[in-house]
């Protein structure tokens, strides 16, 4: 994808075929509310507007709505070179050590990537669907995440987390405490890249192999 065009067309197909706004930033590795404003650009929806909406998260920079779109495809693609940033992955997450028998996978692109961390690591899999792909509009924190009955259970066990992307850190923080509260302890997050610069969250250290940081000014 070369520029915001690209973008619309994406998240209009996508919408097309029945995913939420919440799924559609997922999938374009975008905030909530840019895959609001590109579907709505798209005319998907009635409120086609001109601009994007002011952002209210804590992405948002000083001069008004900012985002970064992270393609990594060409990564995705290609198991030799998923299980490449997977060893790294892995070597990041490793001096936390050797106790952890658990990795957790926030779906949808943090499952495949968590599953061979898992591997190189030789730790259970466990995977969870974040709240925001049931989101459309409003409260995000009126929904809840599950984790799947399909992969390792949480309980009384030290884990990692592991995603693509941190774009704002809702859904990281949602994991994390969705972990403490089904009885799990988190020991480290990594992803592929930050849009945050985040250090930690919620007292867990987060790990990423690029920090992708927006620079602008206020004019």
């Amino acid at each position: 994808m070369k520029n915001v065009d690209d973008l619309i067309e994406s998240a209009a197909e996508l919408a097309a075929r029945g995913l939420s706004k919440g799924e559609i930033a997922d999938e374009l590795n975008v905030s909530r509310e840019t895959a609001s404003w590109l579907v709505e650009r798209s005319g998907t929806t009635p409120q086609a507007t001109e601009q994007p909406p002011q952002r209210t998260d804590e992405t948002a920079g000083p001069s008004g709505p900012q985002d970064i779109h992270v393609d990594w495809s060409a990564i995705g693609r290609d198991s030799k070179r998923m299980s490449a940033i997977a060893e790294a992955m892995a070597d990041m997450l490793a001096k936390h050590g050797e106790d952890v028998d658990l990795t957790i996978g926030i779906e949808k692109a943090g499952g495949p990537i968590a599953t061979l961390v898992a591997r190189e690591l030789e730790t259970d899999l466990g995977t969870y669907t974040p709240a925001k792909h049931q989101w459309e509009e409003g409260d995000i924190e009126d929904l809840g995440g599950t984790f799947s009955r399909n992969f390792a259970g949480i309980r009384d066990r030290e884990c990692y987390i592991v995603d693509d992307t941190i774009t704002s850190g809702t859904t990281m923080r949602e994991t994390i405490e969705a972990i403490r509260a089904d009885g799990g302890k988190p020991l480290a997050c990594i992803v592929l890249a930050d849009k945050q610069g985040l250090e930690e969250l919620e007292g867990v250290p987060v790990y990423s192999l690029l920090q992708v940081i927006s620079v602008g000014t206020d004019e």
